[in-house]
């Protein structure tokens, strides 16, 4: 099976990575800059559950693709999904699988529009990783899973096919029958967590231990959920009970990675996770005054101050 990645930063670097280490045949699609500094740098991946290092690693440009590859793996941000889609366009073929790793929905509403919805399968990943000062790959904790599926939960024989290829990989793979629930849940999660972080600017633990802050954090997981269940996802209680515990965790340092990006100054996905689900609410104008909307709209102005200061 010959795999393209698209990009080599933390999340794609890290499960490309151990791809190769697998042995398996990958490539990555990647910019020249990005490019020239693997060739020199190698790619590394420091790791609780063990490091890697490969030099000089497989690496294509966009208008160096001349074939369809078997499977793309995408793990771009969603503000970047418009480019990488036209960098890797020319590598899907009639059977190709497309399989995303970005949260939220919108990205599969935007890949089937491109490509068809035969061509993308539903997926999500849980890792903390980063790229660190000397351009390694570092994994911050021990998770590091990756699962995936057809979306209308079949077993396909691509389905087979990816999880063959990837179990012998030093990762967690799951090939699942109900990954669209799956990323349901994570996506109900993660924009209550994003929302609330960035909102605070602090840390679960730290809004845990405020006045208030704990009911502010259930209820806008509830408004998150309600979205979620009048999509016909509601989530599994068993879920829901998980992501209440880690979402009001006194001593926690939790925190989203949206907002490590504002305070990097960087840009943040906030209409993907926030604006989306808001935009798939039955009554998305109804309740202006929500907290939902009140974050979505304070991620908005941190994008209206980011835009007008770099001008």
């Amino acid at each position: 099976m010959r795999i393209l990645v698209v990009g080599a930063g933390a999340i794609g670097g890290y499960f490309g990575g151990r791809l190769l280490q697998a042995g398996c045949d990958v490539s990555f699609l990647v910019r020249a800059q990005r490019a020239a500094t693997l060739a020199k740098t190698g790619l590394v991946i420091k790791s609780a559950t063990g490091d890697f290092a490969r030099p000089a690693p497989p690496t294509i440009l966009a208008e160096d693709l001349r074939e369809p590859f078997d499977l793309i793996l995408l793990s771009v941000k969603a503000y970047d999904l418009d480019g990488a889609i036209a960098s890797f366009a020319s590598a899907v073929g009639s059977q190709t699988a497309i399989l995303p790793l970005l949260n939220g929905m919108r990205h599969l509403d935007i890949l089937d529009q491109r490509f068809g919805p035969d061509r993308v399968l539903g997926g999500q990943c849980l890792i903390a990783a980063t790229i660190g000062k000397d351009g390694a790959i570092l994994h911050l904790n021990q998770d590091h899973a990756l699962s995936f599926g057809e979306r209308d939960g079949s077993r396909s024989e691509r389905i087979e096919a990816i999880a063959a290829a990837m179990s012998g990989a030093a990762f967690d793979s799951r090939a699942s029958e109900r990954i669209l629930q799956e990323m349901w849940e994570k996506w109900v999660f993660l924009a209550a967590l994003a929302g609330s972080t960035c909102l605070m600017r602090a840390a679960i633990g730290d809004i845990a231990q405020s006045p208030g802050g704990t009911d502010f954090v259930l209820a806008l997981f509830d408004e998150c959920r309600a979205i979620a269940v009048a999509s016909r996802h509601a989530p599994r209680e068993v879920l829901v009970a998980r992501s209440c515990g880690a979402l009001t965790a006194r001593g926690s340092t939790l925190t989203a990675s949206m907002l490590r990006d504002i305070e990097n100054r960087a840009p943040i996905e906030a209409d993907h996770i926030l604006g989306d689900l808001l935009r798939r609410a039955p009554q998305p104008d109804a309740a202006p005054l929500s907290l939902l909307h009140l974050a979505y709209a304070h991620l908005k102005a941190y994008e209206a101050r980011r835009q007008r200061e770099a001008r």
